[in-house]
Order: structure tokens, then sequence, then C-alpha cells
């Protein structure tokens, strides 16, 4: 069996990560999409998802409840107990997220202080359906939510299959919005056929990912989820059968996703080589296909100087990082940013996929770099408070500060603001 060759490159040629987010064309397009649904309402979302195939003249465009129930109801039991484990799974994972975080009070000049945490009222979970259905997107972002105490969550993708309806149903989603891309963001944000959401979240396809960039600020989002990346340290400890499994498992996501590698001898890259060329020759179309095109996407890098090996990883921040050495911990602890670690062989990225706990939907593009993956803290917001008492010193204390403040930055109705509270008035 031949070889099937990737691009070798050195730590001064990786590729720009976050360039890959921005494509003009991409954002203009979504642009349009965004100003004609968010003007013309429900016939510009019909427009859309009638020229994309989504739906035909007179196709319903919303699943309530009753209808996500009823995609479940026609799973067979065994389906239904697998969908259960994994949200289970999920749902243990974000509740103990939740667990760790805690409403603050302390005491401040004068009286308290604190926060409390405090759900979105309404959230919109994005959920592929394009060349492969995943249910496990409804899963993964429809629970945190929901554990984080969001009243409502609704859903949104193309053509959404049974299972991932039934999926939305197990993940308790409100109902589900059959447009995808960024006509179906659009109405999340605007409240066309749903109510419009604070918190749009979910992986997606190019448009997804800029129409939710776009529209940042008028909703929330979580860090870009775009084409799916997964970088592999190995060192001779690691079997190349597993980390070639590993690379094509990631490959086989879309033409757009990245696998990379980062060994310290050719001959081991060789054989990882090797071995995707013997898993591609048995991949059924049209998973094969795609695979090819994205390992067009990815590298090895041959590299026995752990420090390069680490500013490397560090640069890249990838989606997913995949420690295939002897002291993954030691390694865990060096390379900050990740979206999700995997550590040792054994911690297979696709265990993460589909629900061992952490959440799939990760950041990509390098963000990494500044941010995290979805998580209950989406869909939560640290509302401070404060609570002072009348008349008391440190409260005079705090007001003479804050009018000599006033006075050093110009503001001269702050510090009136701050001198009408006198000890005097006794407030």
């Amino acid at each position: 069996m031949d070889r099937h060759p990737l691009r070798r490159i050195g730590a001064r040629e990786l590729p720009r990560s976050s360039l890959r987010l921005f494509n003009p064309e991409v954002d203009a397009v979504a642009a349009r999409v965004i100003r004609e649904v968010s003007t013309e309402g429900e016939q510009a979302l019909r427009r859309w998802a009638e020229a994309l195939g989504e739906a035909k003249p007179g196709d319903g465009l919303f699943i309530d409840r009753q209808g996500l129930k009823a995609a479940w109801d026609g799973l067979e039991k065994g389906t239904q107990a697998l969908l259960e484990r994994a949200q289970g799974r999920v749902a243990a994972f974000a509740a103990a997220q939740k667990a760790c975080l805690l409403p603050l009070a302390m005491e401040v000049p004068g009286g308290r202080a604190g926060h409390d945490l405090v759900p979105v009222a309404r959230a919109g979970c994005y959920v592929p359906g394009g060349r492969y259905p995943l249910p496990s997107s409804a899963i993964m972002t429809v629970t945190p939510a929901v554990i984080a105490g969001v009243p409502e969550v609704f859903c949104s993708g193309p053509k959404p299959t049974a299972i991932t309806l039934a999926a939305s149903y197990i993940a308790r989603a409100a109902g589900f919005l059959t447009c995808g891309g960024a006509h179906g963001i659009t109405a999340l944000a605007f409240g066309i056929l749903v109510p419009p959401c604070d918190v749009i979240v979910g992986p997606g396809g190019p448009y997804v990912a800029s129409a939710k960039r776009q529209l940042f600020g008028l909703v929330g989002t979580e860090a870009p989820a775009g084409p799916s990346e997964l970088l592999i340290i190995a060192d001779q400890s690691a079997e190349p059968d597993i980390v070639a499994a590993d690379m094509l498992a990631q490959a086989e996501h879309d033409t757009a996703a990245w696998p990379m590698l980062i060994c310290e001898t050719e001959s081991f890259a060789r054989r990882v080589e090797t071995q995707i060329a013997l898993r591609l020759a048995a991949l059924p179309e049209p998973n094969a296909t795609t695979a090819r095109r994205a390992l067009e996407n990815g590298w090895i890098m041959v590299e026995t100087n752990k420090e390069v090996i680490g500013e490397t990883a560090e640069r890249c921040a990838p989606e997913h990082l995949e420690l295939h050495v002897e002291n993954p911990w030691k390694w865990a602890q060096a390379i900050r940013s990740a979206g999700a670690v995997f550590l040792g062989t054994g911690s297979a990225e696709v265990f993460g996929d589909y629900g061992a706990g952490p959440n799939h939907t990760l950041p990509t593009g390098g963000a990494a770099r500044f941010a995290a993956g979805l998580s209950v803290l989406d869909f939560l917001r640290a509302r401070t408070w404060l609570d002072l008492e009348s008349g008391s010193e440190a409260k005079q204390s705090l007001a003479a500060d804050t009018q000599a403040f006033a006075a050093l930055e110009g503001l001269g109705a702050h510090a009136a603001a701050a001198g009408c509270r006198s000890e005097a008035r006794g407030i």
C-alpha cells in the first residue's frame, strides 16, 4: 500500500489559523442575508430556505415541542437509550461546572457588594445538518443552556433528521427552526418564527460563523466555532496506526478540516502516512473523498526540540490537542492554548465528540488563545450589585473620594450626584 503523503512544514511555516475565519465574499453574502431577513422577516427567511433546498413552497419552517416528541417516540429503544446516555454525561459535566460557580457578597466601605449569576432569558442553538446530520451538537448546545437555567432554548438547522429532532427533545429544546446558514442565525437573533434569542451558539459552516460574528453585540455568541482542527503531538511511544485513525477521523468531518501532526522522526511520519492510506482505502464514500480533501489542508512537522514543539502548538492554538506522549500532563501544563486537551493514547478526541462529558463546541481559528469551549458560562451573567448604608462614616468617605475623582475627570454632574448624598441629608 502506498503512503498518503502530507505536506511537511517547519515551525516558521505554520499557517495563520485566524485567516480561515475571514472570507470577504462569505461576509458579503452573510451581510446581505442578515439585511434581508431582518427587514423582510418570514418572507425573506422562506425565500432563502427554498433557494437553498431546505424547504418547498408551503412547507412549515418550525417544529414545536410536540413535533420533537413525535420524533423521539419514533426512535427504536436502543437509539433512545444511546441519546439518553450521551445527554446524561454532558448534563452531569455541565452541572459540575455550574456547581463551581458561586454568588458573591462581601463588605465594602459603607455597605456590601457582590454578584449574582443570572441566566439569559432565551438561547438559540445552531445544529449543523449539511454533509452529515449532527444530533450530538443538539445535545452539546442545548444541554448546558438548560443546566445554566435558561427558561427557553430553540434550535435551528437545515433539514434536521428524526434523530436530530429527538436529540433536541431529550436535551429539552422548546422547538426547532428548520433553516440553516446565515438566514437561520438571523431568524434566531431577530425573532422570526421563534422569540428573539439573547445568545446564539453552536458550530456551523462559514456563513453561520460569519453571521454570528456580524450579529455579535445584538446577541451574544461563543468563540468562533468554524472548520474543525486537530493537532497531535506524538513521541516515539505513540502508535502510528492510532495517530492515523485520529487524523482521519478529523479529516472526514469536512473538506475544510485541519488534521495536523508534530512528531520526532521522519520514519514515524511515514508510518503514519502508510496507515492513513490503508484506512482511507477502507473508508466508504463520500467520507473518503471528504477526508482526502481535508488532508490536503493538513501537515506534518518533524521536530525534536520540545521548546519549539511547545511554541508551535501555542501559536497554533488548536481546537483539539491530542498528546500521544509519555508524560501528557506535563505537556498539557506547558501548552496553555487549546480548546480541549486529550491526554494520552486512550483519550481519543472522538470520545469528546460523542458525549464523554466536556463540550465539543470549541474555539477554532486560533481563538483558543483567548476563549474556551461552550459551557454553562456562555449562558450566565455575573450581575454585580451594590447596597450602601445611609449616613455611615465609610459611606461619606466614599462620597468624598467619588467627588474628588469626578473633579479630576471634569465631570461635575457626577460630583454633584455624590455630594447630594450628604451626611446632613442622611442618604
